[in-house]
């Protein structure tokens, strides 16, 4: 290819064309050994030595595979290519003012490449561009034997000539439409994702897509959909900073601030229930929903800053409503407010039913009557059930000690708790096997034998002689009172009495009850009472002695003998300790 103007020309190559390639347009050497073309003249018309392309004229075209061309123009075959020098310029003008160029069949001079023999040049080969008018038909490349392969709409442009080169156009990258495809959403948009493309369509140019011929929504209308999606984000943001901001000022407060409390000393009544092993924070929750306190952490600052705060045990309390922190902790430590139902040891069943419907406001005889319609459901063990010419089964089973009992609760619930209690207790110890180890044939009748003692004793260091009196007196064989227990304390039980003056003995023994021991030989079909722990551990671990009789003369002083003669003898200091108010 040649410089326009320098020289006729060929018509612009053909893809098709084996040389189709970069010829020298982009200013660079067709072959490596070879100077610029400025320092030849492929047509023999004579150019410039060392004049080359300006760069502001070359024009880049793909890159291409070069291969060696062959010229058969013998005029080629001087190596030094020598030619005479013409103003490229003035041949521009010839041309432009003839309106023609050169016949591809007219021989031209040629060159002879070094290491490539001298050849006749083959114009179908050509790369330059003629030296033509622009606007005029070109001639035939081909002579009428080949067609016309550039006419055709797919043929590759001719290249332009210096002068009239432009810079290519810039790809166009489709950067909107695909923003455009980002917010489709209806969340977005604020509508219910229909597209109106007439609609602030401020660049009608750009409304289609270069690709694809898409309709492209107006920029007005992207605007509008950014705007919504800001507003979404800013106010998410202000929410969350909102957030931030409360739940901060929560911690400083729980931290740092004053927790909210009453003051005084309340008004009204209200009982609340602790449970047992409740800690500081689990007690104010209780408070602060009884309407006590005022906060859950006020009471248990108070509870800190009282030396006793910690003592609070579980049980039920009556309190009044509105307290300050501090006067709720004061009042849960004095008795006064303690309305915990207390068992005392050995009180016998018809007196805890009676207490039991005081505290809970119930017409009287209503939880005896639960007692007897259900003691087999309130979780007795088996080996307490069903058993023959017993007063009361749950008896011996409500054990002394100190319970939650408040207006609200059922009778049933009450005594489930103190059966509870009682097996806790009964169930440390191996009441079976302990039971036979001492004769007996029950947990039943080892129970019997702790509420006797419990009974029968009236002090505590007394308990384990008192417990031998009652298995030695259990003895059949026994030549004191013959398997009798003549206790007073049995017919008491079976007379619903509690008094000393029971009668002469002759009429007792002719009180005919399963629980008078002075009728029945043996002891009684169950216990007459609650024991408690202290007659449990004699009744199972009796001190070993000869005793078969005891009297109380005082509470500190508990006479025991082993024949009738020297127990007659102590029932008369009893009596004359009666008679000087000892």
């Amino acid at each position: 290819m040649t410089e326009y103007g320098r020289g006729p020309g060929s018509e612009p190559w053909h893809p098709a064309d084996p040389l189709y390639g970069d010829q020298g347009w982009g200013g660079q050497q067709q072959y490596p050994q070879q100077a610029q073309y400025g320092h030849q003249d492929p047509y023999g018309q004579g150019q410039d030595q060392g004049q080359g392309y300006d760069p502001q004229y070359q024009q880049p075209h793909p890159p291409q595979q070069h291969q060696p061309q062959q010229y058969n123009d013998p005029q080629y075959g001087d190596p030094s290519y020598g030619g005479r020098q013409q103003d490229q310029y003035e041949q521009q003008d010839q041309y432009e003012q003839q309106g023609q160029r050169p016949a591809y069949g007219q021989q031209q001079p040629g060159y002879d490449t070094p290491g490539y023999p001298a050849q006749q040049y083959d114009p179908s080969w050509e790369t330059g561009q003629a030296s033509m008018p622009y606007g005029a038909t070109p001639a035939d490349p081909y002579g009428g034997q080949n067609p016309d392969l550039y006419g055709t709409p797919e043929a590759y442009p001719p290249p332009q000539p210096p002068g009239r080169r432009q810079d290519p156009p810039e790809p166009v990258t489709d950067w909107e439409t695909e923003a455009a495809e980002e917010e489709r959403h209806p969340f977005f948009t604020g509508g219910n994702g229909d597209d109106d493309d007439d609609e602030y369509d401020d660049d009608p140019a750009e409304s289609r897509s270069s690709r694809g011929g898409r309709d492209r929504r107006g920029k007005g209308k992207k605007k509008t959909k950014n705007g919504v999606a800001c507003l979404v984000v800013a106010l998410v943001l202000a929410g969350g900073v909102g957030g931030i901001g409360y739940f901060g000022y929560q911690f400083w407060q729980g931290q740092f601030g004053a927790s909210p409390d009453y003051t005084g000393e309340g008004s009204g009544s209200v009982q609340v229930e602790i449970p047992k092993a409740a800690g500081g924070y689990e007690i104010g929750n209780i408070l602060k929903k009884a309407g006590v306190v005022a906060s859950v952490d006020a009471f248990v600052s108070a509870q800190q800053r009282n030396p006793k705060g910690l003592s609070i045990q579980a049980g039920v309390y009556t309190l009044k409503k509105e307290m300050s922190a501090e006067s709720a902790v004061a009042l849960m430590l004095s008795p006064a407010s303690q309305a915990n139902f207390v068992i005392p040891e050995g009180k016998r069943n018809t007196w805890v039913y009676e207490q039991i419907d005081k505290k809970l406001d119930l017409e009287k005889g209503t939880t005896q009557g639960v007692a007897k319609a259900k003691a087999n459901d309130l979780g007795l063990p088996d080996w307490a059930k069903n058993q023959a010419d017993v007063k009361d089964p749950l008896e011996g089973f409500l054990f002394p000690a100190s319970y939650p009992v408040a207006k609200g609760n059922k009778p049933e619930d009450v005594l489930r708790r103190m059966i509870a209690r009682a097996n806790q207790e009964y169930g440390k110890h191996d009441l079976q096997a302990e039971a036979s180890e001492l004769g007996l044939k029950s947990p039943l009748e080892l129970l019997t034998v702790a509420s006797l003692v419990q009974a029968e004793g009236k002090h505590k260091q007394d308990f384990d002689k008192v417990s031998r009196v009652v298995y030695n007196r259990l003895k059949p064989d026994n030549r004191q009172t013959y398997g009798l227990l003549d206790f007073d304390s049995t017919v008491n039980y079976a007379k619903g009495e509690s008094t000393l003056d029971i009668g002469s003995v002759d009429k007792l023994r002719q009180f005919k009850h399963p629980y008078n021991t002075y009728y029945i030989h043996g002891l009684p079909p169950g216990p007459i009472g609650n024991p408690g722990l202290e007659a449990l551990n004699s009744a199972i671990n009796p001190t070993p002695g000869p005793w078969y009789y005891f009297v109380s003369v005082t509470e500190d002083e508990t006479l025991f003998a082993e024949t009738n003669e020297e127990h007659e003898r102590n029932r008369k200091k009893y009596e004359e300790a009666r008679k000087s108010g000892q």
